[in-house]
């Protein structure tokens, strides 16, 4: 080699280097951008816990004490800033504005002595609660230093099992408190029945049955160990009730190998190991049997479950390819988290699963298998989790999601879609049958894997139940009467937009009989809106409507469902230029937007009201009814006004912190928004086939939608940079503030040039704007 190729080679070398040094570090991967502990502090109420998406198990921290078993605030068992924590239970809720689960409650203890009481947060050693330090947190992972017993804490999780870890101070005597007392938002008399039992191979398996939120909700589990038991002991703190098994001399109740009863705790003994113990609990809504085959279903010690879970949840976060500023990044990649772990998996390793009707039910109908889900929040979730599933999750996952919702209404006593479920139970929450538009959208996507015209018998059974919520007055009289059911304006506006999804489907599948009924039930909404106060309100059975009249007054039980008349009288996601022109036009509708963000709140109390939270104005980012009501100027031709306010809520309402979250995230329906929100659109309608545009809050992002690519770049995005200059769509100019669903499943990109002033040319006129029922049609 000639010295001058050398040196040549050389310095092209040494350029190399010094780039290298001097580029930035790679950001990191989509499943190490999450931070589980956002939300958990603050009006978040999610977990910090190990799970899979869209797991049976949540195994999570507890950290709830004394009053705080009945309050709001622990509705997930756990809040960041609790210096101790009770245990470790199986079952939690992400987000929930209402509360329960937390079952089976491990706890490990090291030394000699074992307390079968939690003990006082404020008296550290008077039980086995203990003090924490050094949490950490990613998907499907948590770990903790229990100070007290000296233990480091690990839990991971696979789709129908959790996995604990415990590494014990040296030469000190290992235990585990098993403690089925414990359950989120406890009162006397929730836990019916519960049951444990000793395998003759050491498994230990049981039961519990409760009368909470769904109820009865009966759940069985089957625990295995990496070290034998030493000893245990079984006891019932409600007295020797319902003992089972061998009580041969010198045997009392307490060292029985099986026990039921209403309050049960454990002590696991385990002598002294030279290494971590590793617990392995499996969940099933069926029986122990079935619990037991769920274990075995799952292979593996903790590090092999770990691993699983982390390719899961690579490949789920891993559809959205987001490039960002790091906050924003954290943010977005964790609301995305959220938004994967509900519904979550009810049906067991086998397919079978457990119903509304109590009975045990095959995951097979007609031919068609399908892996049986619950925990469907569905007031919340249908806005923006559900259409977000069905964009990043295979259509079979979405399909599995809509049978089991079929599946639920075939096998119901009431013969109806769910309305809040969870452990395949109702529990009758919220208002509604939002199962319709979840149902209906997956069907006008043309998502396979779903009988349609089955699922179209269906959502009518749900939407003619005249016994549910006010139906009957509804169906005759166009409204649901204030003086006969409560929070009436509310649940006419949201009957009358699941009617329209009922009709947009008959409509594709050809019943014009059904489609022509409830395109007429969808006006319903216009009985209820005030033309003179400019409101929507509740009114009376004699057709007048209820005096006094506050728009800004909160108060469970009345006319609205949390929230008031400034919140609900934009819900008329399928007509909103219909309700545009009953408020006087576009210029009147923008100054009423206008004047519900600017609304001064400071002589108002809504202290009473748990759900009312991030509020901008009489704009209530923590509560669902304003979700949509942002993207609401793009329908009177001022898309700039909805990316100024886009700006102002992102900004305000999520931070990359304990307390980032401004409400519940209600199963992930906040983080769905920040999500499409993030990527600059949102679907204001669901069944429309419209996403209304916003503006991005990314730099780059890719959709991988069922094998194809859908780019959205945002050129120039900056904090000055916050308008869209114009927008294009596969090279070609796109000049209405909305895309269409089919595109985004084509694959292509969507670019966004962005400008410090707003563009007021860009999708103004009519035919630019989303769709309108009563407006013109601009699909």
């Amino acid at each position: 080699m000639s010295r001058s190729v050398l040196a040549a080679l050389t310095s092209a070398l040494l350029a190399s280097a010094a780039i290298a040094q001097t580029s930035p570090p790679a950001p990191p991967a989509p499943v190490d951008a999450v931070d589980p502990f956002i939300g958990t502090a603050g009006e978040g109420h999610t977990f910090p816990g190990a799970v899979a998406p869209f797991g049976m198990v949540q195994l999570s921290p507890d950290t709830l004490v004394g009053p705080a078993r009945k309050s709001y605030n622990w509705a997930a068992g756990y809040r960041h800033e609790d210096p101790t924590i009770l245990g470790f239970s199986h079952t939690h809720f992400s987000g929930a504005g209402h509360s329960d689960l937390g079952d089976f409650l491990v706890m490990p203890v090291s030394g000699d002595a074992v307390s079968l009481e939690a003990g006082d947060a404020a008296k550290p050693g008077s039980g086995y609660r203990s003090r924490k330090a050094n949490e950490v947190a990613s998907p499907g992972y948590y770990a903790v230093t229990l100070t007290d017993p000296g233990v480091r804490a690990e839990m991971t999780a696979g789709t129908r099992v959790g996995v604990h870890r415990y590494g014990f101070p040296a030469g000190k005597a290992v235990h585990l408190v098993l403690d089925m007392r414990s359950i989120i938002y406890d009162y006397p008399g929730k836990i019916l029945w519960s049951s444990l039992r000793i395998r003759p191979d050491g498994t230990i398996t049981g039961m519990r049955e409760v009368r909470g939120w769904a109820a009865p909700r009966r759940l069985f589990f089957a625990m295995r160990f990496s070290a034998p038991m030493t000893g245990h002991k079984f006891v019932s703190t409600e007295g020797d009730i319902g003992y089972r098994g061998f009580k041969g001399p010198g045997r009392g109740p307490e060292t029985l190998d099986a026990i039921a009863g209403r309050a049960l705790v454990a002590s696991l003994d385990f002598g002294v190991l030279a290494r971590p113990l590793e617990v392995k609990v499996a969940l099933s809504g069926v029986d122990e049997d079935s619990a037991i085959a769920n274990l075995v279903a799952e292979p593996g010690d903790f590090d092999a479950i770990r691993a699983r879970t982390r390719a899961a949840w690579a490949d789920a976060l891993g559809r959205v390819e987001i490039a960002a500023p790091a906050p924003a990044r954290r943010n977005i990649y964790t609301a995305l988290y959220h938004s994967l772990m509900a519904p979550g998996i009810w049906a067991d390793a086998d397919g079978r699963w457990r119903g509304p009707d109590d009975q045990v039910h095959e995951g097979a109908h007609d031919g068609t298998s399908f892996t049986f889900h619950s925990t469907f929040s569905l007031w919340d979730t249908f806005r923006a989790e559900h259409p977000l599933l069905t964009l990043i999750q295979p259509a079979a996952k979405n399909a599995d999601f809509v049978n089991s919702l079929l599946a639920s209404q075939r096998t119901s006593p009431f013969g109806i879609l769910p309305v809040w479920q969870f452990a395949g139970k109702e529990t009758w929450t919220m208002i509604g049958y939002h199962a319709v538009p979840v149902i209906a959208d997956a069907c006008l996507k043309g998502l396979p894997g779903i009988d349609c015209r089955d699922a179209l018998k269906a959502m009518v059974a749900s939407a003619d139940y005249r016994p549910y919520g006010g139906l009957g007055d509804y169906m005759t009289l166009g409204y649901v009467p204030i003086d006969r059911e409560p929070e009436a304006a509310s649940k006419t506006v949201e009957y009358a937009y699941d009617d329209w999804t009922i009709a947009q489907l008959a409509r594709k599948l050809g019943d014009a009989a059904t489609a022509e009924g409830f395109e007429k039930r969808a006006a319903n909404w216009r009985n209820s809106f005030d033309t003179k106060t400019g409101f929507l309100r509740a009114r009376l059975a004699n057709g007048s409507f209820r005096t006094p009249f506050d728009p800004a007054a909160i108060n469970y039980g009345s006319d609205y469902t949390e929230g008031n008349a400034w919140q609900y009288s934009w819900f008329v996601p399928q007509d909103q230029e219909g309700l545009f022109r009953l408020m006087g036009g576009d210029a009147k509708a923008v100054a009423k937007l206008d004047a519900m963000f600017s609304f001064d709140n400071s002589k108002i109390d809504y202290s009473h009201a748990e759900d009312i939270a991030g509020l901008i104005g009489q704009y209530i980012h923590g509560n669902e009814p304003s979700h949509h009501v942002a993207y609401l100027y793009a329908y009177a031709g001022m898309p700039w006004r909805t990316q100024e306010r886009l700006k102002q809520i992102v900004d305000s309402q999520y931070k990359p912190t304990p307390d980032g979250l401004a409400g519940n995230d209600d199963l992930g329906q906040m983080s769905a928004w920040l999500v499409f929100t993030s990527l600059g659109f949102y679907p204001v309608a669901p069944g429309s086939g419209e996403y209304v545009i916003g503006r991005p809050f990314v730099d780059r992002a890719v959709l991988n939608v069922n094998g194809k690519r859908f780019t959205v770049v945002a050129e120039g995005l900056s904090d000055t940079n916050r308008y869209v200059g114009r927008v294009m769509l596969n090279g070609k100019a796109l000049e209405r503030s909305f895309v269409r669903d089919e595109e985004i499943r084509a694959g292509g990109e969507l670019r966004f040039t962005m400008q410090a002033t707003p563009n007021k040319r860009w999708a103004t006129g009519v035919q630019a704007r989303p769709f309108s029922m009563s407006g013109h049609d601009s699909r």
